[in-house]
C-alpha cells in the first residue's frame, strides 16, 4: 500500500456522511483525482472493498460507479494514525464549481442480516424522513454561485417533506437556488441525451435485469457545472451510484426497493423537467 505523491485535504464539496474534522474520520482527497474513502469496522470495510472488486470486473455495470483504485494505509483524518482507506474516483475533481446532490434510494435501508438495533434506528428514520413515502430522501445539497452557496444543513434536510423535495429538485436546477426556482437549467441538466434522467434510464434498465447484488442504504449521486465561466448547465454531467458497505448478495432476485425508489426519482425529476411538478408545490 502505497503513499500518494500530494498532499491530502479534506473533501471541499463534500455534501452528505461522515466528514474528516480534527477528532473525526472521514474520507480525504489528494487535490489529482482520488477519493479515499476510510474503511469502516465490523467487516463493513472489507464488504465494500469485496463489492468494489468484484463490480470493477463487470463491464456491464462499470459506468454507474465510481473507478476503483484498490486500497492505501494512509493517515487517518482523526489523528489515531495511519488506517485504510479505499482509493476511487474523485467525482468532482474535473468541476470548478459543481452542483451536487447527494439522494439515498429505496423506501427501506436496512436489510434482514443487519442487528436488531440498527433495523430499528434504519427504520425509524426512514419513517422520519421522505424514504417511506417517496422511496427516497435527498441526503446533502450544495449550490454555489457568485452571491453565496445553498446548503440546507442536515437537520433541515431530514424534515424535508415531499413538497420540500420536490422544491429542492427545482431549486438545483435554477439559476438563483434562493429564490423562486426558476428551473432555467432544467433542460440542459435534467434533459437531453446525456442528462440526468437518460442516466438514470440507462441505470433502471441495469436494474431491472441484475440480481447479483441488493443496494442498502446506497446514494445517486448527481454532479454538473455551474462556473459561470463556462457555458452554465451545459458541461459535463454526472450520474453515480456511492456508498456500498451495507449491499448484500442478490441471490437472483431483483432489488425491487432499489429500483422502486429509483423509478420515484425518475417521476419527481420529469416532472421538474416538465413544469407537471407545479401543481404540487
Amino acid at each position: 500500500m502505497a503513499s500518494p505523491p500530494t498532499p491530502l485535504r479534506a473533501p471541499e464539496h463534500q455534501v452528505a456522511g461522515h466528514q474528516a474534522a480534527e477528532g473525526q474520520l472521514g474520507p480525504l482527497v489528494d487535490g489529482a483525482g482520488l477519493f479515499f474513502k476510510p474503511l469502516q469496522g465490523d467487516g463493513r470495510g472489507d464488504d465494500e472493498v469485496s463489492f468494489y472488486t468484484l463490480v470493477s470486473s463487470l463491464p456491464s455495470s462499470s459506468s454507474f460507479f465510481p473507478s476503483f483504485h484498490g486500497t492505501r494505509l494512509l493517515p487517518a483524518s482523526d489523528g489515531s494514525g495511519p488506517h485504510p482507506h479505499l482509493a476511487l474516483e474523485d467525482l468532482v475533481a474535473e468541476f470548478s464549481n459543481p452542483a451536487i446532490v447527494d439522494i439515498k434510494i429505496g423506501s427501506r435501508t436496512w436489510y434482514p442480516q443487519a442487528s436488531e438495533d440498527y433495523i430499528r434506528k434504519c427504520f425509524e428514520k426512514d419513517q422520519r424522513t421522505t424514504s417511506a413515502s417517496l422511496g427516497f430522501r435527498i441526503s446533502g445539497i450544495q449550490i454555489r454561485d457568485g452571491s453565496g452557496a445553498w446548503k440546507p444543513d442536515r437537520g433541515e434536510i431530514r424534515r424535508f417533506s415531499p413538497r420540500d423535495v420536490r422544491i429542492a429538485l427545482r431549486r438545483f436546477v435554477s439559476s438563483d437556488p434562493r429564490s423562486d426556482p426558476d428551473r432555467a437549467l432544467a433542460a440542459a441538466v435534467y434533459g437531453g441525451a446525456d442528462g440526468v434522467l437518460a442516466k438514470l434510464g440507462e441505470l433502471k434498465r441495469w436494474f431491472e435485469e441484475q440480481t447479483l447484488f441488493h443496494f442498502n442504504s446506497v446514494s445517486v449521486l448527481v454532479v454538473y457545472e455551474r462556473d459561470e465561466g463556462a457555458t452554465l448547465g451545459k458541461g459535463k454531467v454526472k450520474v453515480k451510484l456511492v456508498d456500498f458497505a451495507h449491499v448484500v448478495e442478490g441471490k437472483g432476485v431483483i432489488d425491487h426497493n432499489f429500483l422502486g425508489g429509483l423509478c420515484s426519482l425518475i417521476r419527481f425529476i420529469s416532472d421538474v423537467l416538465t413544469g407537471l411538478d407545479e401543481n404540487c408545490i
